[in-house]
């Protein structure tokens, strides 16, 4: 009796081993399957993005034509392309509008505006100036909001997602915005645009921006993705399926496929992993592919932009998500291994 009371602790004590391994090979919600393997449920279909900046996102400084007919740039040299406007005047910004507007009643007063430059709070003391069309304007360019189509990658037991495999970077600046807020919505995929060598390609749709066909909420925007949450009408409305996740040494080069819509529907479509990077676990390019499917090359010509976050499956099991394309090789591309995507959520 003693002995079968000590075998059974023992066996308590690896159980116990194994769900700690578990949790800390993947960490969050990620279900085990009957094997012991970690579960998430892959997607592949292309959804709407809409981000909110954190701040007033500053692009450039511009050059204006004032009330005399002289041209002049009041913020060169003051502000840097990749500001956030945090405050104006000492008044919370909540978006571009609010600060046009009290731009527009300063008459002509100095502004001061507290930005976020590199992760430091700077003041900057700006002058709007009188222009030609009546207007008082401050001269930069600016922007609070960002939208776009992208491929979800996966999602875990708790609606928690991941997608694209890459951040948003502004295309101005060249820097991943600070997310202040963002949602996930319905998307139909009116056309393709195939890639070709040096262009890349696009799959063309319509976000549908109404309450009822938001599916989701983003919380962050990180180098390895997007992440967030879905809604139970999001979960319910999506192609998800169970697989389950391969660890980055796992990943072998040779055959693998890639779940995407390039059709009307998602599918399963034929590439090679044909180099990996082991050592590079910081970054969202792990590995390289190459599209070998006939008929997905036919549609799309390859990888085509929207297509990012793609799930890469490779025996049966997450491997990865799609994040770049070769500009100059329209069937091949980057892919990033799926634990660096998950460690970022």
């Amino acid at each position: 009796m003693a002995e079968r009371k000590h075998r059974y602790r023992r066996l308590l004590l690896f159980a116990l081993l194994l769900a700690l391994a578990g949790i800390f090979l993947f960490p969050g919600t990620a279900k085990a399957s009957e094997n012991g393997r970690a579960t998430v449920r892959i997607c592949g279909a292309p959804v709407g993005i809409y981000m909110e900046t954190q701040g007033v996102l500053i692009l450039d400084a511009g050059e204006l034509t004032l009330a005399d007919g002289s041209t002049r740039s009041p913020a060169e040299n003051i502000v840097k392309a990749g500001d956030y406007i945090q405050k104006a005047n000492g008044q919370d910004l909540e978006g571009k509008k609010q600060l046009v507007d009290m731009v527009a009643c300063s008459g002509g007063s100095d502004m001061v505006l507290e930005v976020r430059r590199q992760g430091e709070t700077v003041e900057l003391q700006l002058t709007p100036v009188l222009t030609a069309d009546g207007s008082y304007k401050l001269g930069i360019w600016v922007r609070d909001n960002i939208q776009g189509i992208g491929t979800l990658t996966y999602v875990e037991q708790d609606g928690s997602f991941g997608a694209l495999g890459h951040g948003i970077s502004d295309v101005d600046v060249g820097e991943i915005l600070t997310v202040g807020g963002g949602e996930l919505y319905q998307t139909d995929i009116l056309s393709v645009a195939k890639g070709q060598d040096g262009i890349p390609g696009e799959l063309k749709g319509v976000i549908r921006y109404y309450p009822e066909e938001r599916i989701g909420e983003i919380t962050d925007n990180s180098a390895m993705g997007i992440h967030g949450r879905l809604s139970e009408q999001g979960i319910a409305s999506l192609p998800l399926r169970t697989v389950e996740i391969s660890d980055r040494e796992e990943v072998q080069t040779g055959p693998a496929s890639l779940v995407c819509m390039a059709d009307g529907s998602v599918r399963e479509y034929d590439i090679q992993i044909t180099g990996i990077d082991r050592d590079r676990q910081d970054t969202n390019k792990c590995f390289t592919i190459q599209v070998t499917d006939p008929k997905l090359l036919e549609l799309t010509g390859g990888i085509v932009q929207g297509m990012s976050g793609s799930p890469i499956l490779q025996n049966g099991r997450l491997v990865g998500a799609v994040t770049h394309v070769f500009v100059s090789d329209a069937a091949s591309g980057y892919g990033v291994f799926i634990e660096n995507m998950m460690e970022q959520r």
